[in-house]
């Protein structure tokens, strides 16, 4: 529990979608932190979690804010395109710390501005990119910095997974370029991001992207080559048009000194590691036995959590920056770009989708909580 220096951490859960019931468990593995509320528009999802967890739910958060001055934090997990209309107003309307699932925000522009209102306010963002914390990646992570394999030579990415046409049809805001983004974006964006967190940063990015397995306006269907600022070169395949099933979702490093590959389901085994292959078996994890989906998301939102805990207590700056989220969601964008010019692109600040995030109020609103 919190002590009077280190208040307990209270947070409110905003979207109660698939990866919600996670959330809630890492809340209660993690000391310091506890769930207060849960709220979603549907209010049987919220009331079910309610149920579930003891706390209280509400179908509109801007009551759950104005009424309970003891939520100090909350957890954004609404569909992609709306994270950063509701993290602004979390930050502006009540001035709560903000913690924002995966992609972050659906353009760079978006989170430059909300981490300096942030800044104004003293509150603090936490960008969610749980499979950082895998042990696999974690050991691969420390090869790469400690020189144990060598400087990378090429790196390949390959996600070949399945979401036939009834996964996008589940919800409007699936498959859009305004709300959701294709397979790069969704499924794909851990890979996006580790690319950049093992092998440094992207310089230059040159892809294709189609839509061949689903009636949706993104892709589905994304090949890449991309340049290293190191000069070391690589490959990424990402699809969800594979059939019948999910079968692969890895990240490969040849380096000077040996190769290292991670895969499983969720970046979650050490499949080759040529340094100490025994090493294998000891970073890699199961994570089918997780209850509440986590054979997707894997342990890394407890330890996520717990940093949450160590940067408010002042004990450690939050491992994602402000800038390591921007750079991942710089490199997102480049792909995108390349696909729209038919060319490859630097990746900066200065290369940004045409389509990824563009506005579509009539999804929008279908999200948003109505006014009092």
């Amino acid at each position: 529990m919190g002590s009077m220096e280190n208040p307990l951490i209270r947070v409110g859960l905003i979207g109660c979608g698939r990866i919600a019931r996670h959330h809630i468990r890492s809340i209660a593995a993690v000391d310091g932190v506890e769930l207060a509320a849960v709220c979603d528009l549907e209010t049987e999802k919220a009331e079910a979690y309610a149920i579930e967890t003891g706390v209280s739910f509400y179908a509109n958060y801007r009551e759950m804010l104005s009424t309970r001055d003891d939520i100090d934090t909350v957890a954004v997990i609404t569909p992609s395109g709306m994270h950063f209309e509701h993290t602004m107003e979390m930050l502006e309307e009540f001035g709560r710390h903000v913690i924002i699932e995966k992609p972050t925000f659906m353009r760079p522009e978006q989170l430059v501005t909300a981490y300096a209102r942030a800044d104004v306010l003293g509150l603090d963002l936490f960008p969610v990119f749980q499979n950082r914390y895998n042990k696999a990646v974690r050991r691969v992570k420390a090869a790469l910095d400690n020189g144990e394999l060598g400087e990378i030579r090429t790196v390949s990415v390959r996600l070949r997974w399945c979401r036939p046409q009834r996964y996008y049809d589940m919800a409007p805001w699936r498959g859009t370029y305004s709300h959701d983004g294709g397979a790069l974006t969704n499924q794909t964006i851990h890979h996006v991001d580790l690319l950049r967190h093992l092998g440094g940063e992207v310089a230059e990015v040159n892809a294709i992207m189609r839509t061949l397995g689903a009636d949706i306006e993104v892709e589905d269907t994304a090949v890449a080559t991309f340049k290293y600022r190191s000069g070391a070169i690589g490959t990424l395949e990402a699809t969800t048009a594979a059939r019948p099933d999910d079968f692969e979702a890895s990240i490969s490093f040849v380096c000077a000194e040996g190769l290292a590959q991670i895969g499983g389901i969720a970046v979650n085994e050490l499949q080759i590691f040529t340094p100490a292959p025994e090493e294998c078996a000891l970073n890699s994890e199961d994570f089918k036995g997780i209850e509440g989906h986590g054979a997707v998301y894997g342990f890394g939102h407890t330890d996520m959590y717990s940093d949450i805990r160590k940067a408010r207590d002042g004990n450690a700056p939050f491992p994602l920056t402000q800038g390591d989220a921007l750079s991942t969601l710089q490199l997102l964008h480049a792909f995108y770009r390349s696909d729209e010019i038919g060319q490859s692109v630097d990746v900066g600040p200065n290369c940004q989708s045409t389509r990824l995030g563009q506005l579509n109020e009539a999804v929008s609103e279908l999200y948003r909580t109505p006014a009092a």
